[in-house]
């Protein structure tokens, strides 16, 4: 979760969560001190030290400008598909990046060994910014609930052949 969606949950949870995110995100994330925070938010300096120190819950328009300003701070996040899968296949991967339909989009592997952990695995790639996964049938109607982003499938036609044969082979 990047800072700025950090800080709006922490709103949405209650004033005093908001008031430490804030604290933590100019000191720490920003590193920034109170003064040239709200100079660069356009808030005046009593305000935001009103809601830092707990005395005051900002206003929809001073929180815009709080989470604008942080926005502003924030480093562009790369487009990237999610393929989630056992390690054995995505070792077969040799692309990290690939240029489609005009686009370089990034491919990262999330790695899982159960239908469970490519649920947890799905709603991590979507939160660290995936704009799409890809994953196995066996799991995909399942992550398409749970997820806001589009979700392909996996169709491995040549290796459902490939195991068919092994299996022969260990049955003979």
């Amino acid at each position: 979760m990047n800072t700025s969606d950090r800080l709006i949950k922490a709103a949405f949870e209650s004033d005093e969560n908001f008031q430490i995110v804030l604290h933590r995100v100019i000191k720490e994330d920003l590193n920034m001190n109170a003064v040239d925070f709200s100079k660069e938010a356009g808030i005046p300096h009593s305000t935001l030290y009103k809601i830092l120190s707990g005395n005051r819950a900002p206003n929809i328009k001073t929180l815009r400008q709080i989470v604008n300003t942080v926005k502003k701070h924030e480093k562009p996040t790369e487009d990237f598909i999610a393929v989630i899968a056992a390690r054995t296949v995505l070792d077969m991967i040799t692309e990290t990046k690939r240029k489609i339909g005009g686009h370089l989009i990034t491919i990262k592997e999330y790695s899982a060994s159960s239908i469970e952990e490519a649920i947890i695995v799905a709603t991590r790639a979507e939160r660290d910014g995936a704009k799409a996964l890809v994953c196995a049938p066996i799991v995909s109607h399942t992550v398409e609930k749970i997820v806001s982003i589009p979700v392909s499938t996996i169709m491995p036609k040549d290796s459902i052949i490939e195991a068919i044969e092994i299996a022969m082979r260990k049955v003979s």
